[in-house]
């Protein structure tokens, strides 16, 4: 579906998986800008077909509030925590923050931030921001590093604000520009030269952001792993080893702790404590599944130094698409898979699988793709005849979605699908990835003789066949051609 034929001005693609929402408006703080940009988004709601409500109910599916820009608000007064209670609903509906600054206030701010971030190890003065936790330099300092200036900004935002999914809009006396910030550190920019384009597009943002589920409803089937059978695997210490390797390339960042931004008592029963940032998964043919890192959010996970408790078994899908199916191994904390479980085992049905012979110890059919590595890096360039780039849909990198739902497993899954390399496996380039863009990359490796899992990848980062950087692109792009096979990063920010 073109952006044109869901009533925007331009002709983006947009998902054709849209739903109706019902939105509410509850201010918190106001200023003319603001009011400017609840009338444009109230008149952008309608129009693409949504319903605005005067009040938030058990229907309502977003609120849109405002605070102001720099100012921290008491959690007693967040929305994220207290909308259930202040309405008396029976869900809690996804809440938008709007706020609002100058070009000038912007710039100092990043201003601030390009000079600091240079500074190893970090000075905590130069974090102090109103109502952030005493620990939140580290953090802010971490993150920075992973995305520059403007990443630092979205995580004092949302600790100020305290939500997740902020819209700062930028102008004097209107807005000029307006970015549009979520969990995971997407920002994209979003420029007001036209207002009906410029409410369309944040309209259509949201409306994707909330018209997928998570899938994450795994289910645990048949009986324990024995610990003598999961000894006989190598898999698990191999999956240790690239953790570890991954580790020293700064594939994986430390991840976020909320405690360590904000003391917010009631954030354990609104939101996880923690997310960790990347996962990845290796095809066993002992085990017959995918032996995957657990989720950060069950318990606080380095990707980079994982043991064996930090890896599960995933064996297939819920027939409904919502979840993984997983065994337990004897003995082992069994922790929950990564939120990304569904598409990296989704991946395999829609691939061709192959028989490991002379090389290998095993002579067992395996899906084509060896290993899966999901993190939020970009790629900024690649050798073509080494490795290959498949796209997203395009409506993917206009109206991008986030981790943990079903809209990114079967983007990806797409994607993948689509893969020359994968499709036949005589093809020589080994090493495949795409990029999502305000989230990250995933790469895939296929079964190379005498080579451990991902070593076909960190070797290819090694060699520069593949060039991961920290940036990760937040709106369209493509790889053109540089010269000698190489391709570079071009995007459309």
């Amino acid at each position: 579906m073109s952006a044109e034929g869901n009533g925007l001005p331009d002709d983006k693609p947009v998902h054709d998986w849209l739903c109706r929402l019902n939105v509410s408006f509850v201010p918190h703080s106001d200023n003319p800008v603001l009011e400017q940009v609840r009338a444009g988004l109230v008149d952008g709601f309608r129009s693409h077909g949504h319903t605005v409500q005067a009040t938030p109910d058990d229907h309502t599916d977003v609120i849109v509030t405002t605070v102001p820009f720099g100012q921290p608000l008491n959690w007693r007064q967040a929305l994220l925590f207290t909308a259930r209670r202040r309405f008396g609903l029976s869900h809690s509906p996804s809440i938008y923050t709007v706020m609002h600054t100058t070009p000038a206030e912007l710039a100092r701010v990043l201003d601030h931030f390009r000079t600091v971030l240079p500074k190893s190890p970090p000075d905590p003065a130069d974090y102090d921001f109103p109502g952030l936790a005493e620990g939140a330099y580290q953090v802010l300092f971490e993150q920075g590093r992973r995305g520059g200036p403007i990443l630092a900004l979205v995580r004092v935002v949302q600790s100020q604000a305290k939500c997740f999914d902020i819209l700062l809009v930028v102008g004097e006396d209107r807005p000029d520009e307006a970015y549009l910030f979520n969990l995971v550190g997407a920002h994209p920019r979003i420029v007001a030269h036209h207002a009906t384009a410029f409410y369309s597009d944040i309209v259509t943002r949201i409306v994707t952001a909330e018209s997928t589920d998570e899938v994450t409803d795994h289910a645990v089937v048949g009986e324990p792993i024995l610990q003598d059978v999961w000894a006989r695997s190598r898999a698990a210490t191999e999956m240790c080893e690239a953790g570890r390797q991954l580790g020293l390339r700064d594939f994986f960042t430390e991840m976020v702790r909320i405690a360590d931004l904000v003391n917010v008592p009631a954030v354990a029963n609104a939101v996880s404590s923690q997310y960790s940032e990347g996962c990845f998964s290796t095809w066993d043919p002992v085990l017959e599944g995918l032996i995957a890192t657990v989720t950060g959010s069950a318990r606080p996970v380095y990707k980079g130094s994982i043991t064996e408790e930090d890896l599960t078994v995933i064996v297939g899908l819920r027939p409904d698409g919502s979840g993984a199916l997983v065994r337990e191994v004897e003995g082992m904390p069994n922790a929950p898979p990564s939120s990304e479980a569904v598409e990296m085992v989704a991946m395999d049905e829609s691939l061709p699988r192959v028989g490991l012979g002379s090389g290998w110890e095993s002579t067992a059919e395996v899906p084509v793709v060896r290993s899966k590595l999901h993190g939020h890096r970009g790629i900024g360039a690649y050798d073509g005849s080494r490795v290959e780039y498949v796209p997203m849909p395009a409506s993917y990198h206009h109206y991008p979605v986030t981790c943990a739902t079903e809209a990114q497993a079967r983007g990806i899954v797409w994607a993948f699908s689509r893969a020359e390399s994968l499709r036949d496996p005589d093809d020589p380039r080994q090493v495949v990835f795409t990029v999502l863009p305000g989230h990250g990359t995933v790469i895939v490796e296929k079964w190379v003789p005498g080579t451990a899992p991902f070593q076909t990848i960190w070797e290819a980062m090694d060699q520069g066949l593949l060039q991961v950087e920290r940036r990760v692109p937040q709106g369209p792009i493509d790889y053109v051609p540089a010269g000698d096979g190489v391709k570079v990063l071009r995007s459309e920010e």
